[in-house]
């Protein structure tokens, strides 16, 4: 036996092992890269070698955040890309919650795993019925039995909130997880007693079960047999005993229950069903089945003294940025997106999630200032020399978490749910986001050691002045309006120097079209010498027409 844990619980032995529990996924090796890439020059006509201006594709990140104590943003799933990842891995091809149901990569793998755990019941019952046990099964509800996706992406946007779950329970709308109904009749026709155990409250019970029933389970989960846990404020089952009662942990509450199942109602509980390693630890089950599910993580300590490392979430991630590591790694094998966000949360000394990032200290002004320590003093003496020499030398800089800082709004304002309108209305036009860290004193010393500011975003030219200003209120000194490049709206016309021969669907343009034809412009036309792109995007960076680029990082957004 591998790796048992085996607790007795009034004489009752309840024992899981690795060999007996079926996962999903596969694990895979991190690595890590610099946030830093050099640029080979451009030269003056524009054929340019380039560094590595690609994002990461390997990871390590910690379940509960803590990998964002270190002072490495890239090494950081972003989290635009960890949804693009979940959408392919679901089938969703636009993103809106619309999952494919019947050949998505989620349903093969959940086809795959209960093909293989049904192949198991036949033992599993022979077994029970040897010991002269009834055998049991418990599932979980959410993601197990009853399918949350819509209601998570499509009416959420990965931001749960209970006001928004209510009518989704109450009015009984979820469908049920793909394959399941097929594998909890089949258990139930060989002679297994079916048993419902979820963290949804006793006053969201009476339309679970109906919601179970009308999908399909038939009398395969009944109200005698699923347990739902006690509404806040009432006293719990004397059947449970919780370190902090009468509050519960979920691992408390769910191995209690399954305790409560076994000991006093008798029954072998066989197997344990969940999506969320939560559901599983803490015994009193002969075997645990693992589900995929990327799209929030529930995580809770588990039984004083009782360890199970094996019921962890992985560690290391395979991801690309566009998204297309959803069509083969496996849920498992796609980083959790509240375990991306808390992950951020620490990176920015943010602890509660707020929006409220620390401005003293916090693993990314620490990166911010290591890169502004080993940029500066090229800098300014490439400033300094070009300044002399009549070469014209200009440092290219984007604006938003480049030289204003959107943390912010990302995450208190926007919940890393991006609003187009709110940017506008709220952040631009007032002017109202602070300065990126360090930026102020890095950029102003290049301004005055004699390099021209060049300003280059994906703002619009409606949002120009408000960006202007907001760069003086906060301190820059240099940026001018001729020197300001911002792109133009859907209803008017490109620059001159913007031709069909710079963007292939003309008149748009792509962010890398856009930026590297603005900076071939600087370069070729008002005869500067970019001597350093900044930006906090790849594609702030791809396209040459600079010296050497400079990567900060930002993991909150990715603009391919």
């Amino acid at each position: 036996m591998a790796n048992p844990v085996s607790t007795r619980r009034g004489g009752r032995r309840a024992t899981t092992t690795r060999r007996t529990a079926v996962v999903a996924g596969t694990a895979t090796l991190a690595m890590t890269v610099s946030a830093l890439v050099a640029a080979a020059p451009a030269d003056a006509h524009g054929s340019h070698g380039q560094g590595r201006l690609a994002p990461r594709t390997h990871f390590t990140m910690a379940a509960d955040g803590s990998s964002g104590l270190r002072a490495d943003g890239d090494g950081i799933p972003n989290i635009d890309s960890v949804k693009k990842t979940i959408y392919a891995y679901y089938g969703d091809a636009k993103g809106d919650g619309n999952a494919d149901p019947t050949g998505s990569p989620y349903v093969q793998e959940m086809a795959r795993l209960l093909d293989r755990q049904r192949g198991e019941l036949p033992r599993l019952l022979a077994q029970a019925t040897r010991h002269h046990e009834k055998p049991a099964i418990v599932f979980d509800a959410d993601d197990t039995t009853l399918w949350t996706y819509q209601m998570e992406v499509g009416d959420m946007k990965f931001v749960f909130t209970p006001a928004a779950q209510a009518p989704w329970v109450n009015e009984e709308r979820f469908p049920a997880v793909p394959g399941m109904v097929d594998f909890v009749k089949d258990a139930q026709a060989m002679g297994f007693t079916i048993f419902g155990l979820t963290g949804r409250s006793d006053s969201q019970k009476a339309h679970t079960v109906s919601n179970l029933q009308k999908v399909g389970y038939g009398d395969a989960f009944v109200t005698d047999r699923y347990f739902t846990k006690y509404n806040s404020g009432t006293t719990p089952p004397t059947y449970l005993t919780c370190v902090a009662a009468p509050t519960c942990t979920t691992v408390e509450y769910k191995a209690g229950t399954r305790k409560h199942i076994e000991q006093d109602l008798g029954y072998d509980i066989t197997l344990n069903v969940g999506d969320q390693w939560s559901d599983l630890q803490g015994g009193y089950a002969d075997q645990y089945l693992k589900l995929p599910n990327p799209t929030y993580y529930l995580p809770s300590p588990d039984l004083p003294g009782l360890r199970e490392p094996w019921l962890a979430p992985r560690t290391h991630f395979t991801m690309k940025p566009d998204g297309s590591s959803g069509l083969t790694q496996g849920g498992e094998g796609i980083p959790n997106i509240d375990s991306v966000k808390k992950t951020i949360y620490t990176y920015y000394g943010d602890p509660t999630g707020s929006g409220t990032a620390a401005t003293g200290s916090s693993p990314y002004i620490s990166e911010m200032a290591t890169i502004q320590r080993q940029e500066r003093q090229r800098l300014l003496q490439k400033c300094r020399t070009g300044a002399q020499r009549g070469t014209n030398p200009a440092i290219v800089l984007d604006a938003d978490d480049t030289t204003l800082w959107g943390y912010a709004m990302e995450v208190g304002a926007m919940h890393f749910v991006f609003d187009p309108v709110v940017q506008d209305r709220d952040w631009v036009q007032p002017g109202n986001f602070p300065a990126t860290p360090g930026m102020v004193d890095f950029v102003n010393d290049a301004a005055q050691a004699g390099c021209a500011l060049v300003g280059l975003t994906g703002r619009n030219n409606d949002q120009r002045a408000a960006t202007l200003a907001n760069l003086a209120k906060v301190g820059y000194q240099g940026f001018t309006d001729d020197l300001y490049f911002t792109k133009w709206t859907s209803a008017q016309t490109p620059p001159a120097y913007v031709t069909p021969a710079d963007c292939v669907a003309y008149p748009k343009c792509s962010t890398i079209e856009y930026k590297s034809t603005v900076r071939k412009h600087v370069v070729n036309d008002l005869h500067y010498d970019v001597v350093a792109n900044f930006g906090d995007q790849y594609s702030d960076l791809i396209g040459g027409y600079a010296d050497r680029t400079v990567k900060l990082p930002n993991p909150m957004y990715y603009l391919p």
